[in-house]
């Protein structure tokens, strides 16, 4: 299977812009945000509560109330690992009063496997904001304490280790494939709606291990441990968990969030509600708040989201492929 390494967003020369617009055009950005919303945002998260998804839209609610003086009234519309929400999306209200949390690698993938009920290019992304690596976890008291006896058992008993996912075509279950192709073992993975039901199963029992991510690991610190994570450096967070390609393994990724909203949104809206959320992302408060939390912080506003999704889109071609999504 051919590895393919999921390239991390202009992180550095793109936070620097941002701030030093943001330095400049603050008191413009401040009165369009004064204009629109005059009433609360409805904001959809396609998965069920307690996944990734919702953790940051929580936290992103008390910074919107400070900038707009209205609020985030978060919904949640789970179902078919996020479709069921994005194929209604374009059906919603296009005022700018309704967004939907999107996921990078199912927005994606699932239009390339059979009809999901929405297509890639029909979901107005307006901003990626973050993503998370990659991470196997297992309880803390799991007899697995290294990756090497997670495969030695794996290698043992082929499909014996049950794993837990948020979805089919998720980031997890290409993150299992991935793995399963480069460790040369077979493991039985169990899809779940979304990370925290995913997370959950583990910590009740039902599999031994969750394919994850940092943010995972450090909601549940005192429950799950880390066993290697998927990036190109060890978190800060997890200074002794070590790094799938310090193990031998070529592996990074993990999943991206970003918002939409439906397609008749006039670009005026759209942009105001890209400004809106890149004004949170670049508050020094809400970003240690996320950071501690196992988050990484990115910034893709509106007008570079094409550009963005090109990249990407292309790097999960190539994984769908090998995935037999298509030929």
């Amino acid at each position: 299977m051919r590895q393919t390494r999921f390239k991390t967003w202009k992180l550095g020369a793109l936070m620097g812009g941002l701030l030093s617009a943001a330095a400049i055009a603050g008191p413009a950005m401040a009165a369009d945000a004064g204009s629109f919303p005059d009433h609360n945002i409805q904001y959809i998260i396609p998965f069920g509560p307690g996944g990734e998804s919702d953790i940051s839209a929580r936290l992103q609610q008390k910074y919107f109330q400070d900038i707009t003086g209205q609020q985030l009234i978060i919904q949640y519309m789970a179902g078919g690992g996020g479709a069921v929400g994005w194929s209604q999306l374009n059906e919603m209200d296009g005022d700018g009063y309704t967004i939907m949390g999107t996921n990078l690698p199912h927005i994606i993938l699932k239009p390339m496997g059979k009809d999901p009920g929405f297509k890639t290019e029909d979901l107005k992304n307006f901003f990626y904001f973050h993503y998370s690596p990659d991470a196997l976890i297992v309880k803390k008291d799991s007899p697995y304490k290294t990756l090497d006896d997670l495969i030695a058992a794996a290698k043992k008993a082929p499909g014996s280790v049950t794993v837990s996912g948020s979805g089919t075509q998720s980031a997890n279950d290409i993150a299992n494939r991935r793995f399963e192709s480069m460790a040369d073992v077979k493991t039985t993975y169990i899809p779940f709606k979304g990370t925290g039901a995913a997370v959950t199963a583990l910590l009740g029992g039902q599999v031994q291990a969750e394919w994850g991510y940092t943010t995972t690991a450090a909601n549940h610190k005192d429950k799950v441990r880390m066993l290697a994570v998927a990036a190109d450096e060890r978190h800060p967070l997890f200074p002794d968990v070590p790094t799938f390609k310090e193990l031998g393994y070529d592996m990074t990724g993990g999943a991206y969030r970003g918002m939409a909203v439906p397609k008749g949104t006039p670009e005026d809206v759209t942009e105001n509600l890209s400004s809106l959320f890149q004004q949170i992302n670049q508050n020094p408060e809400f970003r240690q708040k996320m950071e501690n939390l196992g988050f990484v912080l990115i910034n893709v506003p509106y007008g570079d989201v094409d550009e963005f999704m090109a990249e990407q889109k292309q790097a999960y071609e190539e994984v769908a492929r090998s995935m037999g999504i298509i030929e």
